[in-house]
């Protein structure tokens, strides 16, 4: 017998999500396959009219214990898992009133979707989890050989043509591809278990599992494949992977990277906020108490070169007024986010600068609190693969190390800049004034750099600016050319060997220096 083709004559449908099943039954039905069924989704069927056979006539059992045990029997698996070209295996199914089947239709229960109700109990999780279904699906997908199995509506469309024009067969190739993606979704769905389950944050084994958003123009380069997936588990906060785009061009993969870094940023913030990105770095940012467009404005006025191509983010829903301010011919940029958009602002966006109708305008949806959910970041190396938890900007313990202590101005400046330096590529060193981001210093080798390019960016600006840097000063001469600038306090985490050296330049340079005890690296 050829393995290569297998014509489809018995099928077994068993979906909790009914989308697209009657039209791929009713196909089924056209061809004189027999269909097998249970519980809702048989009901369904017979309803549209169509001959059905209860999978509890085949086994000889009812379905029991709530419908946890159903289609659990020798008659059911050995239909599926019994090789056609093996005489012992047909000749033990003969014995056995075992028939075989050639197709298996079954998507599990929401397990995911259940629990990520905030009200959901764990009973109610634990009936989630499906067992029926996943074993089904692996004894179909392991016998692809001789069996089509399909766990996913959107590929019952490719099925029903590909059975409709191959005289009612399937080719080994059709029906490993699907197999593979079978097992994709019963390893998914384990994952999400164990996960929910509690496990370690830094188990022994660590299963991730995430589904296909989008296919990618490119990655990073022009030769480069890519695509963006999500985690299966969303987000308690507002996330640009899971954002709705409601104009512009496609993503490409460095848009997803600066948007994630943009959106992240203006989250960090406080009060009305706006950041904007470049290289996944800001080159602006800025809070007012209550109006969105000087926030932009001050934002943008940071870096105007540099802003120019960029990313724009918001921590609030973007106002009609802040887009008019957006969208001129001066300006230019390649992604708009913000939670949502004001009647207006996205007309306004699309039509008042030429750029207008390809930028790619996203919404989020609204920033929750932060919330320590079980996220991990995942970093993946050559061979293997890095886990942290998030790096969460929370307002420090302020720690006056020097004789000058900060005055009020001085102190929400600080703070602003400590929020803003872990969303700066390491050595990083902000410079700000008046709640508005005036110079960085970013990915540069040696500290000193980072604070003499930060100096560079802010110009005149500098005087009485404040500066944060993500991890100590190894020596004074970065507080000396900050100093020169025209800094007038410093916030970092300290801990050098040499700190009493910074303190005692910063004294002398009337400099006012608080620590936090904290760094805030980002590689």
């Amino acid at each position: 017998m050829s393995s290569k083709e297998i014509r489809i004559e018995r099928a077994l449908l068993s979906v909790f999500k009914k989308d697209g099943i009657l039209d791929l039954a009713r196909a089924l039905a056209r061809r004189g396959v027999e269909i097998l069924s249970t519980g809702g989704t048989a009901r369904m069927l017979r309803e549209a009219g169509l001959e059905i056979v209860d999978v509890a006539e085949v086994t000889g059992f009812p379905e029991m214990m709530d419908g946890r045990v159903k289609t659990l029997h020798p008659r059911v698996h050995g239909g599926l898992l019994m090789r056609r070209d093996l005489a012992e295996h047909r000749e033990a199914a003969t014995r056995n009133g075992i028939r075989p089947i050639d197709l298996v239709v079954v998507n599990l229960y929401p397990f995911g979707e259940v629990i990520a109700k905030p009200e959901v109990d764990e009973a109610e999780a634990i009936e989630m989890i499906d067992i029926g279904g996943p074993t089904m699906i692996r004894s179909a997908a392991k016998n692809h050989e001789f069996v089509t199995v399909l766990t996913q509506p959107e590929d019952y469309a490719d099925f029903v043509d590909a059975f409709e024009g191959q005289d009612g067969r399937t080719t080994h190739a059709q029906r490993r591809a699907w197999a593979r993606k079978a097992f994709q979704t019963t390893a998914a769905y384990d994952a999400a278990i164990q996960d929910w389950m509690g496990a370690e944050f830094l188990p022994e084994r660590l299963t991730v599992s995430f589904t296909r958003k989008q296919a990618l123009r490119y990655g990073e380069n022009p030769h480069q494949e890519a695509a963006a997936y999500l985690a299966d588990r969303r987000p308690a906060d507002a996330a640009v992977a899971w954002a709705e785009q409601l104009n512009g061009k496609e993503l490409s993969f460095n848009n997803y990277l600066d948007a994630d870094a943009a959106f992240e940023c203006a989250k960090s913030l406080p009060d009305v906020s706006c950041a904007v990105i470049k290289h996944k770095n800001p080159c602006g940012a800025a809070s007012h108490a209550s109006s969105q467009s000087e926030a932009f404005l001050a934002a943008h006025a940071g870096d105007p070169v540099s802003a120019y191509g960029g990313i724009v983010a918001f921590n609030r829903p973007l106002e009609r007024g802040t887009a008019e301010l957006i969208a001129t011919k001066d300006k230019f940029f390649e992604v708009i986010i913000a939670p949502s958009y004001e009647d207006g602002a996205i007309e306004v966006l699309q039509t008042g600068a030429k750029w207008g109708k390809n930028v790619r305008i996203l919404a989020t949806g609204p920033i929750g609190p932060r919330q320590d959910d079980g996220e991990r970041e995942l970093r993946w190396i050559r061979g293997g693969m890095l886990v942290e938890t998030p790096d969460r900007s929370i307002p420090p313990e302020l720690e006056p190390a020097t004789s000058r202590v900060p005055d009020d101005r001085e102190r929400q400046d600080l703070l602003f800049a400590w929020a803003l330096c872990r969303h700066v590529t390491s050595n990083a060193i902000v410079f700000v004034k008046d709640r508005r981001l005036i110079g960085v210093g970013a990915g540069q080798m040696s500290r000193i750099d980072s604070v003499e390019l930060a100096a560079k960016k802010g110009g005149a600006l500098c005087d009485g600016a404040v500066m944060a840097s993500d991890a100590f000063f190894p020596f004074a001469d970065g507080i000396l050319a900050a100093h020169a600038a025209g800094v007038r306090a410093v916030i970092q985490p300290g801990g050098s060997i040499r700190d009493q050296e910074v303190t005692k330049a910063c004294d002398e340079a009337g400099i006012a220096m608080v620590l936090t005890g904290r760094r805030h690296f980002r590689h």
